[in-house]
């Protein structure tokens, strides 16, 4: 069996792919904190809505499934943590904790833990199994960000949907297809 053959098996994610040491550990760390950073001044308003389209999303979730759960998930504490702290690399060039937004964030940060989790056992390896995990993860941001959009600006559950999901369904499928690609593709060539 070929080396590379037994480092894309499952209880892999593609960071363990690079030699393992804690520089390299902290570099992707630090390194999935500022592509979530850049990514989220990819913004572009949604009419009805304050919270605007980002990249932000697909960094998460590509930061959480490429690094694996824990590395993802510290990754977003510090792009979280940093943004509070008045780092103005949240949408839009906003940051702190009181955006109306802040709740997407923490969602970015489960997500990217789950997805991680799912991605060392093989969640990023087929197309299908891509999909789903995006789908997973995209689910999660939502439900911890719809939520706290109603209760940060007084609107109904109902108008939260209206305004912090349903405008963003179409660009959500277009990020998974773009991870669909991507991730399996990556694997494909770690495979050689």
């Amino acid at each position: 069996m070929s080396t590379a053959a037994v480092s894309t098996r499952p209880g892999k994610v593609l960071a363990d792919l690079l030699p393992a040491s804690r520089t390299r550990d902290i570099a992707l760390v630090l390194g999935g904190a500022a592509l979530t950073g850049v990514a989220a001044q990819i913004a572009v308003p949604v009419p009805g809505s304050p919270v605007p389209v980002t990249g932000q999303t697909f960094a998460a979730l590509l930061v959480g499934t490429a690094l694996g759960a824990r590395r993802g998930f510290l990754s977003l504490a510090v792009y979280a943590l940093v943004g509070m702290a008045g780092m103005p690399w949240f949408a839009q060039g906003t940051s702190g904790a009181g955006s109306v937004s802040f709740g997407y964030v923490i969602g970015m940060l489960l997500a990217s833990t789950v997805v991680g989790a799912l991605a060392r056992r093989g969640g990023d390896r087929s197309v299908l199994r891509t999909a789903g995990t995006m789908a997973l993860g995209s689910v999660i941001i939502y439900a911890v960000g719809v939520p706290y959009l109603a209760a940060a600006t007084g609107m109904t559950l109902t108008q939260a949907v209206a305004a912090g999901l349903t405008p963003f369904l179409i660009g959500d499928a277009v990020k998974a297809a773009l991870a669909m690609g991507v991730l399996p593709t990556a694997w494909k060539f770690a495979d050689k």
